[in-house]
């Protein structure tokens, strides 16, 4: 007789974390699920021209890399083969990723018996500063990061090896997990570790091998203009930027928790959940390795830096308990200053993911209906020149000219420090005569006033959008 099928015999451990990672996967895309800024639309039109045949080129005939993840677009460009709607199917990857990011982080917690594990993947999971990054491969390479730690600390090599390998291949940042689990290797064994050498730099090798060779470039050109950007008069560096997110996070008096739980968190780390000891390690190096490039305060750049500190928290968070529940406190009393203490800590963050979902980017339904525009009633010869191209960029097809140098290189040579982008758009617009123009009054309102700009451009369109924000599109004159 065949053997009846029997239903596997879940704990009820593995229940709620199942039954919460499903009803986080739901709220998430309720929120999240069409979320929109104009940093990853760049390398979805790697994506859309992937898909069209035009190869991996962000302009047409232009082989400049752009975005800093082209296996990224690869992936969206397959996928885009079944879900044509390829920003909902990246939305899709980044809120997978971060809840399959926090059942990492339970299960890793769960594998070493501390209920920091737990606590961290809830934070993960309410915490603004990661979904604000929707869209974006970063919470891919999140997910691959801590996966291949996870697998390199329940010694599965192989596994970790092969996981590690495609975070380096997603971002360049990703080389740096692999190496710190090297160097723990070396330290161990005090041998090289060959085979997992070989297994996690044979792909590496063969990846950016061809990259160099259909691109000539192993680094995108944004990482160069956004270095000169952090020089011109009045910004400031990744360092400098952190420290005013910090400044950000201090006002909220429930977040002097988290800060203070941090520490008790290291201490613990440092001397009983040396597990976690990688991934801070990791976080560590790239925290440095992004100071020392001094590149501009994105939010996004920050963002990575999250895992590492929820655990920290997290693990505080378990030392306190553990504490309330070995002394003499009754156990009631004790679970339910637990259970206080970890709702305090999940308070701030919840209210700052709401609060995010209800103050959505006013610039990406104006730059769509612009993008929409310029693809019908512009030629597909046209050129179009303005600050931000992603989301114009892609929704117009059109070949564009980026005055914040992220497609030109030679546009991010004149953001020094004496420059302004308001003389990188007189620059580029003198250098390449764009057919159209997009501009923003507040950002720039000299600019459509001066006599050279209007006796070339015409307005032909405004578009306002929330607060301060009015966009107009200027089409240059037949004569010019």
């Amino acid at each position: 007789m065949p053997q009846r099928w029997r239903m596997p015999n879940l704990t009820g451990h593995t229940l709620a974390t199942a039954l919460l990672c499903v009803t986080a996967l739901v709220w998430l895309v309720l929120l999240f699920g069409k979320w929109g800024f104009d940093d990853p639309y760049v390398t979805y039109r790697y994506a859309d021209n992937i898909l069209s045949g035009r190869g991996l080129v962000y302009n047409t005939g232009e082989e400049t890399l752009s975005t800093v993840s082209p296996l990224y677009a690869l992936v969206l460009a397959g996928l885009g083969l079944l879900f044509p709607d390829v920003p909902t199917v990246s939305n899709w990857i980044s809120i997978l990723s971060v809840v399959a990011s926090a059942l990492v982080l339970m299960r890793w917690g769960a594998s070493r018996c501390t209920t920091g594990g737990w606590i961290a993947g809830l934070l993960l999971l309410s915490c603004p500063l990661v979904h604000q990054t929707t869209g974006l491969e970063r919470s891919l390479l999140m997910l691959l990061a801590l996966a291949g730690l996870y697998a390199f600390d329940r010694s599965r090599l192989a596994v970790a090896a092969g996981v590690l390998s495609l975070a380096g291949i997603l971002r360049p940042e990703g080389l740096l997990v692999g190496l710190v689990v090297a160097i723990s290797l070396v330290v161990r064994r005090r041998a090289v570790p060959w085979r997992f050498v070989l297994l996690y730099l044979a792909p590496i090798a063969a990846w950016y091998g061809a990259l160099w060779l259909f691109t000539g470039s192993l680094l995108p050109t944004n990482l160069a203009a956004k270095q000169q950007q952090a020089q011109m008069s009045g910004a400031v560096g990744y360092f400098a930027g952190f420290l005013r997110l910090l400044g950000q996070y201090a006002r909220h008096p429930l977040y002097w928790l988290h800060g203070v739980l941090a520490l008790v968190g290291l201490q613990q780390v440092l001397s009983r959940a040396r597990h976690w000891g990688l991934l801070l390690a990791w976080t560590a190096l790239y925290f440095v390795g992004y100071s020392v490039l001094a590149v501009s305060p994105y939010f996004w750049y920050y963002a990575t830096l999250a895992p590492a500190v929820l655990v920290l928290v997290s693990e505080g968070a378990a030392g306190v308990i553990r504490s309330l529940v070995s002394s003499r406190v009754p156990r009631l009393a004790a679970t339910g200053l637990a259970g206080g203490l970890v709702m305090c800590l999940l308070a701030p963050p919840l209210a700052g993911t709401l609060t995010t979902t209800w103050r959505p980017d006013p610039r990406l339904q104006a730059y769509r209906e612009i993008g929409e525009w310029l693809r019908a009633e512009t030629p597909a010869s046209a050129t179009v020149g303005t600050l931000e191209v992603g989301i114009i960029g892609y929704y117009s097809e059109r070949t564009m000219i980026d005055f914040s140098g992220l497609v030109q290189p030679a546009v991010s040579q004149q953001l020094t420090a004496a420059g302004t982008f308001a003389g990188s758009t007189r620059w580029a617009i003198e250098r390449f005569w764009p057919d159209y123009v997009v501009l923003d009054r507040s950002a720039f309102a000299d600019l459509p006033a001066s006599g050279w700009f209007s006796a070339a451009y015409t307005p032909v369109g405004h578009y306002p959008g929330l607060g301060a924000l009015w966009l107009t599109v200027y089409q240059r004159s037949a004569a010019q």
